[in-house]
């Protein structure tokens, strides 16, 4: 028989060796005659003992041998009381085992699936199958043939099993029906599609959805798509436009459609100094009840102590050290208030002041929590102050719902066990994360925020330390002077030039600052790949994966990541037979590759020295150490967490040798190199210059254009973020 020759063979599942619920790739041996044979292919929802009826051709597997590649699957369901009985026992229904198999095909025979399925209040006349019970098993046994007759419906249109899963999760048995009477529905939470996908499905039906269920996604899309941007909020005449061009229709017609979604409840409008607001509802109320906390915690502050002062000279005295009038300041307003945002620059003592804070606090008793947006923040975090600290998912307890949607077990009504919270880099923090941190406040605790308030805003929606501090309500200190020592580092001196607008001191030589000069992007792109790969690790004995980072203004051009990413992977990790590789879009991701996740990801689990925990974080970076296409799962280490993923997560993943300055808020490296060439003019501003500079902690190296470095210093326009937690914790404070 030659090689790739199709045909048809049939059997009986004798065991699923593996199954990726993500995309419904599956491994089984199957019973076909008297051969036991090995099937792989995407063939979801399937238990042993069922009977199949398989297309697809032969093939060998380097590593696995001779295999049956499934091209299509169909499934028939066992007829004789011998082939239900084997399906039965083998789990092909949840609840039921091999004994209690044995007892209900005993009794119900042949007829035992259609009771299961149209009858399963008779399964209660067997012993150890109680009322409820009974009502389990079919709605399991009935949710198996839902989730495959909505795949068969829908493959045409390219959903993937997980997808299917959650559509049924959101719409029930009748979710083929839902899809194709509108397919927009699919945009919804719970399934979470692109509108572009959703209208790619309605291209396709033969009776064409409702147009009303299209313009509502195409208006909701925009939103979505600005909130993407950082905004929370956006002025509903800036909607008109951009929702019109996509719908191909007028602007009096998506006016409309917006009071229509106001109507239902999908948005939410609220007047801000006479000018109207369009919001997501569970941005709204973020933006909404984050200030409201806010407020409670300023009307009802925790029970303050006296003489903190004296204490102060105390732990000076103790510990050696004299602090500034500023940090004195923060100590004093954290101990009495309970209540502070601390922010500065690089070199300003806000490590030191957080440690005299902490120790107070420790001193009169209180029980103190440390948090920070990232894992490489609070690891950061724990090593500045000798303590525990966690990303603020794990101190929240972070579990999902039906759909996959994040929802945390540390609420209002299950707080925090702590007197004192600490939460670092709150200039990374958006609003919805905010938000359900504030919830998880228990009355009475002391809580302590620390930021730059120089550095970009945060990679999700919102504006939060900038707005808190415009607000002038809750009390900040910000630390201004750079003391002795840390002004010894150019790269700290500079910073603070940049933040002036002053230009920095470029060519100096034997610091920790370096600039090398071009005007040729390419030149500028080869000098960084040259400093990445051989000069600083000769230099100065670093690891280009563990400690140097190139961080780029932009993805785009000679000196984008997109460019500098493809060129150091093929230097650093040229394509080798004992690297198995794999390609997503345009991406070659390769084992031992260097990468960084995108986007959060709550389902991921992760095993790590400390335990085991769920959820990879936008921002997380790691090493690729296997790709493993039997079972079409990566294995990635984020610092000292091991992640499984699917092939499917590695769209959630780019190559790190070089992330972009966003990107790389929070995370601080040994080594920075940053070209700064051609960067676009909606760049080109001063505070992600300075962002980038500031994630250096012992080199950084700048390379490209001195003139754009200079201009960028100079440029303090910053990216229009719409946001409302300003207008809410003003509300009635005037």
């Amino acid at each position: 028989m030659e090689e790739h020759e199709r045909i048809r063979i049939s059997g009986v599942i004798n065991d699923v060796t593996f199954t990726n619920p993500e995309n419904g790739f599956t491994v089984l041996e199957l019973e076909s005659g008297d051969e036991l044979i090995t099937a792989v292919g995407v063939m979801p929802e399937l238990k042993a003992g069922e009977l199949l009826e398989l297309s697809g051709y032969w093939d060998f597997h380097a590593s696995f041998g001779r295999q049956f590649r499934v091209e299509l699957c169909e499934h028939k369901m066992p007829a004789s009381a011998g082939d239900i009985l084997r399906y039965l026992a083998a789990g092909g229904v949840k609840g039921i085992g091999s004994k209690l198999a044995v007892k209900i095909v005993d009794k119900f025979g042949e007829n035992t699936l259609d009771i299961i399925e149209n009858d399963p209040e008779r399964l209660a006349q067997i012993r150890g199958i109680s009322p409820e019970k009974a009502k389990q098993i079919s709605a399991d046994f009935k949710r198996q043939f839902a989730v495959r007759e909505i795949m068969i419906s829908l493959e045409k249109y390219g959903m993937t099993t997980a997808e299917c899963v959650k559509a049924f999760n959101a719409f029930g048995v009748r979710a083929a029906d839902i899809i194709k009477r509108n397919p927009y529905a699919l945009c919804g939470e719970g399934v979470d599609f692109s509108f572009e996908r959703a209208e790619f499905i309605a291209d396709q039906l033969p009776d064409p959805p409702d147009n009303g269920y299209r313009l509502q996604a195409g208006v909701l899309h925009v939103m979505s798509h600005n909130l993407s941007n950082g905004h929370t909020c956006i002025p509903r005449e800036k909607m008109f436009a951009p929702c019109a061009e996509l719908l191909s229709t007028n602007e009096d017609t998506v006016d409309i459609t917006i009071d229509e979604l106001i109507g239902s409840g999908r948005l939410v409008n609220e007047f801000i100094d006479n000018r109207e607001f369009l919001f997501l509802p569970h941005i709204y109320k973020a933006e909404k009840s984050s200030a409201e906390r806010m407020k409670q915690i300023l009307r009802f502050p925790p029970a303050g102590r006296k003489a903190a002062d004296r204490e102060i000279d105390r732990i000076e005295k103790k510990n050696g050290i004299k602090y500034g009038d500023l940090q004195r300041k923060a100590i004093v307003t954290a101990i009495e208030r309970g209540l502070l945002i601390l922010t500065g620059g690089p070199g300003t003592g806000k490590t030191t002041t957080l440690n005299g804070i902490l120790q107070l606090f420790e001193d009169d008793g209180l029980k103190v929590a440390l948090a920070a947006p990232t894992g490489r923040a609070a690891k950061r975090m724990s090593e500045v102050t000798g303590r525990p600290a966690k990303t603020i998912h794990r101190l929240l307890e972070v579990e999902w719902d039906k759909h996959d949607r994040p929802q945390f077990s540390r609420n209002a009504r299950n707080p925090l066990d702590a007197q004192a919270v600490i939460l670092d880099e709150l200039s990374m923090v958006d609003i919805t994360l905010f938000s359900s941190f504030l919830e998880a406040l228990p009355i009475g605790c002391r809580l302590v925020m620390v930021g730059d308030s120089d550095q970009l805003p945060p990679v999700g929606a919102g504006n939060v330390l900038h707005d808190m501090i415009a607000s002038g309500i809750i009390p900040v200190v910000e630390l201004t002077e750079v003391f002795r020592q840390a002004m010894e580092s150019l790269i700290v001196e500079n910073a603070h030039r940049i933040v002036k607008g002053e230009p920095p001191k470029l060519g100096v030589r034997d610091k920790d600052f370096f600039f090398m000069r071009t005007d040729s992007p390419f030149i500028a792109a080869k000098t960084v790949s040259d400093l990445y790969v051989a000069r600083l690790p000769r230099a100065y004995g670093y690891s280009p994966l563990d400690d140097i980072q190139v961080i780029c203004p932009s993805r785009m051009g000679e000196c984008g990541t997109n460019n500098i990413n493809r060129v150091m992977q093929a230097s650093l990790n040229p394509p080798d037979a004992s690297k198995p590789e794999t390609t997503v879009g345009a991406t070659v991701f390769r084992t031992g590759d260097k990468v960084m996740q995108t986007r959060n990801n709550y389902d991921i689990e992760w095993t790590g020295p400390d335990g085991d925990g769920t959820g990879i974080f936008n921002g997380d970076i790691g090493i690729l150490r296997k790709v493993d296409f039997r079972s079409r799962m990566a294995e990635i280490m984020f610092d000292e967490r091991k992640a499984v993923i699917p092939f499917e997560a590695l769209q959630e993943l780019e190559l790190a040798y070089a992330v972009t300055v966003h990107k790389s808020q929070g995370n601080e490296f040994p080594a920075v190199i940053m070209p700064i060439i051609g960067v676009p003019p909606r760049l080109a501003y001063r505070n992600l210059l300075y962002t980038g500079v500031t994630r250096a902690k012992k080199i950084l190296v700048l390379v490209g254009s001195q003139s754009q470095i200079y201009s960028m210093a100079a440029n303090d326009k910053k990216a229009r973020r719409y946001s409302a937690l300003k207008h809410f914790l003003l509300v009635n404070e005037e």
